[in-house]
């Protein structure tokens, strides 16, 4: 690089954890190539945005977002990147709706970005106006090699695949991220290794589905059973699986590693088996009941999370109370639900038309909330009167003078830190008081 200054990047980061990670890959291979990362966003050279493309409120906040640095980039020399799914999702609308963006750089591009922004700096100081784009899928690139510029603190997610090949018919993913392809084990565990010696405590493997994860001999049950396995390490959770082919193996991996988490979020999307195979979910709601009392089963004090999308294309009343009879029936530990936001380039945007209106799947998503909220809340008075072990992991949100930090199944406990306050990374035991449908309360 040929700049006669030490360029300064601000980096913000949208979306989910994969986004997350991408983030850390992002500063590690820009800071070798002599970038420096400033969280001042008045000093920086150049601000990149790490996007997602999963639904239209993520949309609508990075174009927000793009708008606002309208103002900044008309009052100095700045050069502005979108990277990561939205990126490559809506390259089009991004180039010729948006000036102001400089660079594009989708989730297979990053190693080309050194080269993107000081081709880009260099353009504005000639004055200049071209955009530099890096859009390629890939069917290969898993960043081998490239260990993550990470923060300190007491969680280190490791991307172990890239990519999906479900193609769920709501889903950008595989339009975005491209095709599953697995990273080799010995690298995530290199990687694991060097997060225990900075003092990360708690490992959090990454897929799309980590399910389908396979190198060599390799599946992810042994994966995760040897990341468990490395000294420094207090737990491993990971994220997502998918229900049609969660594997025994990786049950009785969960059931007897004492360092593998007693918790799984596994996506539902559904309870009505017409929308499930409109969604391509290749399950039915009595196969994921199944799935669920397996689990139980093998693991009685698991903790089970989900994901629900309220209003998909054609979904009828019918539809939406064989989901809420599901829910009630599986009595998971807790849920994230959603409005159906169609997605650009998906198959359902190609196939389906979005015809639930915006009341009726706003007034579906309240009903299950005010149902799922009801039974968290009796999910977590089982704790009451009971020792838990917890990772601390800082201040509680609402009160510096609380603690808070994580059960084994992920849930949070706060308590009064006049009674004492290990630090980070520590792990203890509380005698939880009391409990809501967020949290529970230790002593």
């Amino acid at each position: 690089m040929s700049l006669k200054t030490l360029p300064h990047v601000h980096l913000e980061t949208f979306g989910c954890q994969m986004n997350e990670s991408d983030s850390e890959l992002v500063r590690s291979l820009l800071k070798q190539q002599g970038f420096v990362f400033t969280e001042d966003r008045e000093r920086a050279d150049i601000l990149l945005v790490n996007t997602c493309a999963i639904r239209e409120n993520a949309h609508n906040k990075i174009y927000a977002h793009l708008s606002e640095l309208k103002a900044v980039k008309k009052q100095r020399p700045l050069v502005v990147g979108v990277l990561g799914c939205m990126a490559q999702n809506l390259k089009t609308d991004l180039a010729d709706k948006e000036p102001i963006v400089d660079v594009l750089a989708g989730p297979d591009s990053y190693r080309q970005l050194p080269t993107l922004l000081a081709t880009a700096l260099e353009a504005q100081e000639q004055g200049l106006a071209q955009k530099r784009f890096a859009l390629d899928l890939s069917e290969y690139e898993t960043y081998e090699g490239i260990l993550p510029d990470r923060d300190s603190g007491v969680n280190a997610w490791i991307t172990v695949m890239r990519g999906c090949d479900n193609f769920c018919s709501f889903c950008v993913v595989p339009y975005t991220r491209g095709r599953e392809r697995s990273r080799d084990p010995e690298s995530i565990l290199d990687e694991a290794r060097d997060a225990a010696a900075r003092g990360f405590r708690q490992i959090t493997l990454l897929g799309q589905n980590v399910n389908s994860y396979r190198h060599g001999a390799w599946d992810f049950a042994a994966l995760i059973r040897a990341v468990a396995d490395q000294g420094g390490i207090e737990r491993v959770r990971f994220t997502s699986p998918h229900p049609k082919d969660f594997p025994p193996a990786l049950i009785e991996a969960i059931a007897t590693h004492p360092g593998i988490c007693k918790h799984i979020h596994l996506p539902l999307q559904s309870g009505s088996d017409r929308i499930l195979e409109l969604m391509g979910r290749t399950y039915t709601g009595a196969e994921y009941l199944a799935l669920v009392d397996r689990i139980r089963c093998a693991i009685p004090d698991i903790v089970l999370t989900t994901d629900i999308i309220c209003g998909f294309c054609s979904e009828s009343d019918d539809d939406f109370q064989a989901t809420f009879r599901l829910v009630e029936q599986a009595q998971l530990d807790s849920a994230y639900i959603f409005k159906y936001s169609e997605r650009k380039n998906t198959i359902a945007a190609r196939k389906y038309a979005d015809d639930v209106p915006d009341q009726v799947k706003g007034r579906r998503v309240s009903q299950l909330v005010d149902m799922q909220r009801a039974i968290t809340a009796d999910r977590n008075r089982r704790y009451i009167g009971k020792e838990v072990g917890i990772l601390v992991e800082g201040d509680a949100t609402r009160s510096s003078s609380q603690g808070m930090g994580k059960t084994d199944g992920n849930i949070t406990v706060v308590w009064d830190k006049s009674t004492g306050h290990p630090g980070p990374g520590t792990m203890v035991t509380k005698h939880i008081f009391d409990a809501s449908a967020a949290t529970l309360y230790g002593e």
